[in-house]
């Protein structure tokens, strides 16, 4: 294992212990960086397969008494949990830990929750049987005030939800694109767009609120509505003729360097954003010369600005 693997993972507990009441205590900390780094250390230190197997189902065993026992507290059970996930991504099977994740995604605080979700994002699979139990969990965080379990909520549907429990949230998160947090919007957004992605059909009926989502004022919601578009452009360019002068005036203002500063790469205003942009109107542009003259024009706009960028 590389040096930075190590530096990495023996930098976790700093990370879920930063948001407890006082930065957590240092028995706590010493605690939990003992326990995982001395993980991660032996199974540095070892020369062979068989010796790092043989240290692995040892953890495992020592973590599945743990979170079965019924005097194990929820910051333990979180404690368990980054244990757990380490050894399934070394390709151990910690399966028996899969529905204590879900426990604490529904049971913890922020901090529990958060460690909670990163586990089942990671442990489990869109058609995970187990999936199903964290649908209420999901619904009831999509409506709280509390910002932090919005965004948790929204970030484990757009990367795994269980297509036929789709119903159940799609109302939420249409309501999300209206929030005043352009983070929430943001995350809405991409949550609709993995819902296209897995079961497209559901979502037909809102793409007037995707349209909304093109012309919002945050440019981070902008763009997360580029990847549907782009996606739907593909399967049916015929269906989005109409929304060539809205890709056109998009493009116009990141060439013009409108957007901030932190999109510039090298100094060439958000070139992700323009490429995306481009192959748009290319698709759109197919068989349609008034919008392949459009795409052409700012190609080559483009391609001067980064070929006198370089020459600089």
């Amino acid at each position: 294992m590389s040096d930075i693997v190590e530096k990495t993972l023996t930098a976790l507990p700093g990370l879920f212990l930063q948001n407890q009441p006082g930065g957590g205590s240092s028995a706590a900390k010493a605690s939990f960086s003992s326990r995982l780094g001395s993980l991660v250390r032996g199974i540095t230190a070892l020369t062979s397969k068989h010796e790092e197997e043989k240290l692995i189902q040892q953890e495992l065993s020592s973590l599945k008494a743990t979170v079965s026992a019924p005097t194990t507290t929820l910051k333990m059970m979180k404690e368990c949990m980054v244990r757990l996930i380490y050894c399934e991504m070394l390709g151990y099977d910690a399966s028996f830990g899969y529905i204590h994740a879900i426990k604490l995604a529904q049971q913890g605080n922020l901090l529990e929750k958060r460690v909670g979700y990163l586990a089942v994002s990671l442990f489990l699979h869109e058609s995970h049987e187990l999936l199903l139990l964290l649908v209420n969990t999901v619904v009831k965080d999509l409506q709280s005030t509390n910002l932090v379990e919005v965004c948790m909520a929204l970030t484990v549907v757009s990367q795994i939800f269980p297509r036929e429990m789709i119903p159940a949230v799609l109302p939420l998160i249409e309501d999300k694109l209206q929030h005043s947090k352009e983070i929430i919007r943001r995350k809405a957004v991409l949550a609709l767009y993995k819902f296209h992605l897995i079961a497209p059909n559901q979502v037909q009926h809102i793409h007037i609120k995707f349209r909304k989502a093109l012309c919002d004022r945050d440019v981070g919601v902008m763009a997360a509505s580029l990847h549907i578009y782009l996606r739907m452009i593909k399967e049916n360019s015929s269906g989005y003729k109409d929304l060539t002068g809205s890709f056109v005036t998009i493009l116009k203002q990141v060439v013009g360097g409108k957007l901030p500063v932190d999109f510039n790469y090298h100094s060439v205003p958000a070139p992700w954003l323009q490429i995306q942009l481009l192959r748009i109107l290319g698709l759109l542009g197919k068989d349609d010369q008034r919008s392949s003259v459009l795409k052409r024009k700012y190609y080559n706009s483009t391609a001067n600005k980064i070929s006198f960028k370089q020459d600089k």
